[in-house]
């Protein structure tokens, strides 16, 4: 019987975190013996914000490096650099006829990106959407891991892949959001304000690759306050973020011991 294919994958920004581990690497490495996988890295996605390419070609190699060190077994997958396949860069040409303008304006990230780099408002930012439609349709993936932010991405790659196989014949399949194990795990900076980031607030975010003294350092800095007011009070979010970081790398009695010591 034929895998399913799943795909997903990483922009080549700053050095793999515990959100990025947590969050998506963990059930990677579990799909690896049930799924047809596909796991990438974005180095034409990132090109949109120019970045430094001698830096970009490092940043490449690390972060294949890291998805291999975290357990991905490229005798099981497919773990791949975007721009060695130039039959991605083909498909999105073909993609781009079939997306409009105008509901490109409108995504949400592409919105957000306006705001925040008014001076580099180009094509690409735009066109990303359709570059990650074939990314996925290319290999003919049904299921992709993403977060909330992308699933608007990844509805307008099941309308590309529609509109597409409505004037060439039933080509493509369509892809849906998956969840691997029903388990989503959201890692917060540890000052409390947003994700852990590969590439900001370096301060505030666990890398893998972090030395213990480094680890150490960045928790007593993490964001917390003087304790509830009373006892088996709601923690804030910082403070239940950072007895989520505990509950994934400790073990149950190390838990209780500080719910009782916070209580």
């Amino acid at each position: 019987m034929n895998k399913e294919v799943v795909l997903s994958g990483i922009r080549p920004t700053g050095f793999l975190h515990l959100g990025n581990y947590f969050g998506a690497m963990r059930n990677y490495v579990r799909m690896q013996d049930e799924f047809n996988c596909y796991f990438f890295v974005a180095n034409w996605h990132s090109l949109t914000t120019h970045p430094d390419t001698k830096e970009l070609k490092n940043s490449v190699h690390r972060v294949i490096a890291e998805n291999i060190a975290c357990g991905l077994d490229p005798n099981k997958v497919a773990l791949y650099i975007q721009s060695d396949v130039p039959e991605i860069a083909e498909l999105y040409l073909y993609l781009n006829m079939m997306a409009y303008k105008g509901e490109l304006e409108k995504t949400v990230t592409f919105k957000e990106k306006v705001r925040l780099q008014p001076d580099n408002v180009n094509a690409g930012l735009l066109t990303y959407p359709v570059l990650q439609a074939a990314d996925i349709l290319i290999h003919r993936a049904v299921k992709v891991p993403v977060g909330k932010d992308q699933e608007q991405h990844l509805e307008m790659a099941r309308n590309y892949a529609e509109r597409f196989n409505h004037r060439y014949g039933e080509v493509l399949p369509l892809p849906y959001a998956f969840n691997y194990g029903g388990e989503l795990v959201k890692i917060l900076s540890l000052d409390g304000v947003g994700k852990m980031s590969k590439s900001e607030n370096q301060m505030n975010t666990l890398y893998l690759a972090d030395e213990d003294e480094s680890i150490r350092k960045k928790i007593m800095k993490a964001k917390t306050d003087q304790g509830p007011a009373e006892p088996n009070a709601v923690k804030p979010d910082y403070i239940e973020n950072l007895f989520t970081l505990m509950k994934l790398v400790s073990t149950p009695d190390t838990i209780q011991k500080f719910e009782d010591d916070f209580n």
